[in-house]
């Protein structure tokens, strides 16, 4: 009896230790995927592409956004969508709506009422393509900055927007099955350019760290299934936030890759 107890615990031992080695097998193997970021193909542009017109009305805790635009269509899908083999919005081509700095949303209309709770806003409209990649030329942007509530027509918790300031796009939310190959990587830049030998980008992925210093699209590759956190830092030449206001400097974001 007490060989065949100390057989069923070897037994026991044996399975464990192999559940375990199969497990942390399993784990290095997806840590060893490398994560790599890689300049994105060229797409198809839009040099006339433009917001000609935007204005906005408060009334109470709801803004009226109105958009002109030319040489752009909003809801036709970017002809080079299949291409880029990344997440594509069946919706078409859109305006991303960023409010101080948090992840956007994407408005498929020219027009559209949003409520907005009491508070001061900056917010950045740009024309993006169907696949979320932002159009980045001067005319295909607006920026101001309004209150809601109480100090609605003042400037007070207005910011400098001459500064040099970084908008963090991509990635966003959830990605499953092939959109968790490629993840889109973008951000969008006003007043500052990026150079070896000025200022340059930070991104960090799940701890690993990537510079910067030409402002086009990326792709990461090699992100594991679950969560994975990004940060973006503007900095400059000797690696210090540009300016004082690190809510245009530095933005740190979590998504979520799943198999299906």
């Amino acid at each position: 009896m007490k060989y065949l107890f100390l057989s069923i615990i070897a037994t026991i031992g044996f399975i464990a230790s192999s559940f375990i080695a199969l497990t942390a097998s399993s784990n290095i193997g997806r840590q060893a995927t490398e994560i790599t970021l890689t300049v994105a193909d060229e797409s198809i542009a839009y040099p006339k592409a433009a917001i000609t017109n935007f204005k906005y009305t408060i009334s109470k805790d709801s803004v009226q956004f109105d958009y002109s635009l030319s040489d752009y269509t909003l809801g036709n899908q970017t002809p080079d969508a299949a291409s880029k083999s990344c997440a594509n919005s069946a919706k078409g081509q859109h305006i991303h709506l960023l409010l101080n700095n948090l992840p956007y949303e994407a408005w498929y209309l020219p027009s559209f009422k949003k409520r907005l709770a009491e508070g001061h806003y900056v917010a950045l409209s740009f024309l993006s393509r169907s696949y979320h990649e932002s159009i980045k030329i001067s005319s295909a942007f607006v920026l101001k900055q309004f209150n809601v509530g109480k100090n609605e027509g003042t400037t007070i918790g207005d910011i400098n927007l001459k500064q040099p300031l970084l908008f963090f796009s991509r990635p966003k939310g959830e990605y499953i099955g092939n959109d968790t190959k490629k993840i889109l990587l973008d951000f969008y830049l006003i007043n500052t350019k990026l150079s070896s030998k000025g200022n340059k980008l930070r991104a960090t992925i799940n701890g690993k760290e990537f510079i910067i210093t030409d402002w086009k699209p990326y792709f990461i590759e090699g992100l594991p299934m679950g969560e994975s956190t990004i940060k973006l830092e503007l900095l400059n030449k000797n690696n210090q936030p540009v300016s004082k206001d690190l809510m245009f400097q530095t933005i740190e974001r979590k998504i979520t890759l799943k198999e299906k």
